[in-house]
């Protein structure tokens, strides 16, 4: 177990929207908007090709680690590299520990565990985001849609390491919560 939570976590701790925005000529990702490596602060840059590769890019890492674990691991392996891609990604050790807020990431994670959860988390994030026009309103609320899901679908294990993970990305969201309340979080498409 503890090899599939590294491999997990080496898997989720590469920061693609770092290395895609500096590759793209865009310098540090960091010193943008809200300073995440992240899709939507990506997008704040202006390059949308870049967001969306970065969008990709960080669900495939999660994707890739339940994957690898359910294929080559034991029954339970997959929960571990799901939990350990998640916290590469929020916790890189290349970025001194300070990474994303996990959304994308925790897309792949349930993309592997079953497609049908990941609709349900693809609907509730494009759904509140398109209706709020806030990213981070849409991210929090569906990986608890995602986490349903599973359960309805025979994947009750599944589904309630994704709702932990949901409850992480709340936590990764403690500043936009306080934002939403303010009613001063960016909206989305906006550069700040």
């Amino acid at each position: 177990m503890l090899l599939w939570a590294v491999i997990g976590y080496l898997l989720g701790s590469i920061p693609f929207g770092l290395l895609l925005t500096w590759a793209s000529g865009g310098g540090d990702i960091r010193s943008v908007g809200s300073g995440n490596i992240g899709a939507t602060n990506v997008l704040r840059t202006g390059k949308k090709g870049i967001a969306a590769a970065t969008l990709l890019l960080d669900a495939g890492k999660g994707a890739a680690a339940v994957w690898l674990a359910g294929r080559y691991g034991g029954e339970f392996a997959p929960l571990v590299a799901a939990v350990g891609a998640f916290a590469g990604h929020v916790h890189p050790v290349w970025l001194k520990f300070k990474g994303g807020k996990g959304v994308a990431t925790l897309l792949g994670i349930t993309a592997a565990f079953s497609w049908w959860a990941a609709l349900g988390f693809a609907v509730a994030w494009g759904g509140i985001a398109w209706a709020t026009k806030i990213s981070s309103a849409g991210g929090m609320a569906a990986g608890f849609a995602a986490a349903v899901v599973l359960g309805f679908v025979g994947l009750p294990y599944a589904g309630l390491v994704v709702a932990l993970l949901a409850l992480w990305v709340l936590w990764t969201h403690r500043e936009n919560i306080g934002r939403l309340r303010a009613g001063t979080e960016p909206r989305i498409g906006k550069k700040s």
